[in-house]
């Protein structure tokens, strides 16, 4: 399964249960022309008793199940998909975003076949890395800051 088709059944998937989340992290930062590669997809979600509902909803839509994995991000909620190796991480707190409203209002709407996808602003996704200091994300630092001062120099 190519990218952009495993992109369109989370994006489909996710509209289907209704449980809206912004995209952030690599994937997202990939879809806004990043040169970056992600072995998962990291959301950011209110976590409401509804919308953990829609989480496991959202679980037997893509057959997998959710996870609650000993990390120190207590608000991690991870859904696997054992037949495909497909791994969605939903976080109600992610370092460098106040809230979820704020991240969501400077989110940008994607389109994957008609199924409606949220993606962070490619700044937020930078703060967001800057502000968690983790080797990994150190690492993909230097190419997120480039394409975003690439991008803003387009926009100039």
């Amino acid at each position: 399964m190519n990218g952009e088709a495993v992109i369109e059944r989370v994006a489909a998937a996710l509209n289907k249960c209704r449980l809206e989340a912004v995209l952030i992290g690599n994937a997202g930062a990939a879809l806004q022309g990043a040169p970056v590669t992600t072995l998962d997809f990291d959301f950011m979600f209110r976590k409401t008793p509804a919308n953990l509902r829609k989480l496991k909803r959202l679980a037997r839509e893509l057959n997998g199940c959710v996870l609650r994995p000993y990390y120190p991000v207590s608000s991690l909620y991870r859904l696997a998909v054992d037949e495909s190796g497909l791994q969605l991480d939903f976080m109600s707190r992610i370092h460098g975003v106040r809230s979820f409203e704020s991240l969501r209002s400077r989110a940008s709407e994607v389109t994957f076949w008609g199924h409606r996808l949220l993606v962070a602003s490619l700044q937020d996704i930078v703060a967001s890395k800057r502000a968690a200091g983790r080797e990994r994300d150190k690492a993909a630092l230097v190419i997120l800051q480039k394409t975003l001062d690439e991008k803003r120099k387009q926009k100039a």
